[in-house]
């Protein structure tokens, strides 16, 4: 069994990859996302493809004769074919919850850096410059006790860090598919978590539905001076929206894992603006969340070959 794992993975995630590879007996391959060619050359004898963020597109799955299954590394399956991959009868699995916890405390890390301007102070104290802020800029400093946090989307990173943020002192409501009266906070409609918010966190995956769910009128919604915090997917947020609204003050900023392109064009005007916190789709990514995603990967690796049910089958 072969199987190839698309990604610029580090020293460690190589080194986790080769042991559950070897102790499973899968030929585990590594390819840098950007190496089209070494790509087009391992998926062909593929059996599994180790998929984490660059586009499974129907040309990679025509190309991959002996594909039997797409493994997600994470949770959301926007970035892979899915009518293509069920046409040519390749499996698609991904893995709800691995990442929560990663993700949950990646939002809280945008909250705080937002709230305390640490991408303003940042720099300046590199610069020397550290007692002498913008004292306008300092005004806008703040923290997390006596706010309301909403959040859009109540799974698994966002009831987690919803504990944490009522034991700081935040009030806590949420707006999801249904209440969830075992996790803390209130359950209440989209419109009340906008205009009641100071902080706004998505937690949600993006579909037809959802695409563009924050746009001008939804950000015209929020409470003046309200926070956007984006760990989910970048097509949730109306980028020229949210960058009119940041621009205006209608915002007093936004943290941000995630863009509508990625890799983010190094042009994109959310990355001059100083309010504004930005990470390259790095929530996820730490080493405990990538040994919880290897053993489900390999686990299904197994149960395929072994012609068992896959664990959270998508397709």
């Amino acid at each position: 069994m072969k199987a190839v794992l698309h990604y610029r993975a580090s020293a460690g995630f190589r080194a986790a990859l080769d042991s559950y590879a070897s102790a499973t007996g899968v030929a585990a391959i590594v390819v840098d996302e950007f190496d089209d060619a070494a790509f087009d050359q391992e998926i062909a004898d593929a059996d599994v493809l180790l998929h984490v963020l660059k586009p499974v597109t129907a040309e990679m799955v025509a190309r991959a004769k002996r594909l039997r299954l797409v493994q997600k590394l994470g949770v959301g399956v926007n970035t892979i074919d899915l009518d293509a991959c069920k046409a040519a009868g390749v499996a698609v699995a991904n893995m709800p919850g691995t990442n929560s916890q990663a993700v949950a405390e990646m939002a809280l890390a945008l909250m705080l850096s937002v709230l305390r301007r640490l991408s303003y102070l940042d720099p300046l104290t590199r610069q020397g410059q550290g007692w002498t802020p913008d004292p306008d800029l300092i005004d806008g400093v703040g923290e997390i006790a006596g706010r309301t946090v909403g959040f859009v989307g109540y799974g698994g990173s966002a009831s987690r860090l919803g504990a944490a943020l009522e034991a700081l002192g935040a009030t806590v409501i949420y707006t999801a598919r249904s209440a969830k009266p075992e996790l803390p906070g209130r359950f209440v409609s989209l419109e009340t978590v906008l205009s009641q918010s100071d902080i706004v966190s998505l937690h949600l995956p993006l579909t037809p539905e959802t695409q563009h769910m924050i746009d001008g009128p939804a950000l015209a919604a929020m409470k003046p001076g309200a926070i956007l915090i984006n760990t989910a997917r970048g097509g949730l947020i109306d980028e020229p929206a949210l960058i009119a609204a940041l621009r205006g003050g209608r915002l007093r900023g936004a943290g941000l894992d995630v863009f509508e392109q990625e890799p983010v064009d190094p042009e994109n005007p959310l990355l001059s603006l100083p309010n504004v916190v930005v990470a390259p789709h790095q929530a996820w990514l730490t080493p405990e969340t990538l040994d919880r995603s290897l053993a489900v990967a390999f686990d299904n690796i197994r149960r395929l070959a072994a012609g068992e049910p896959l664990q959270n089958q998508v397709v």
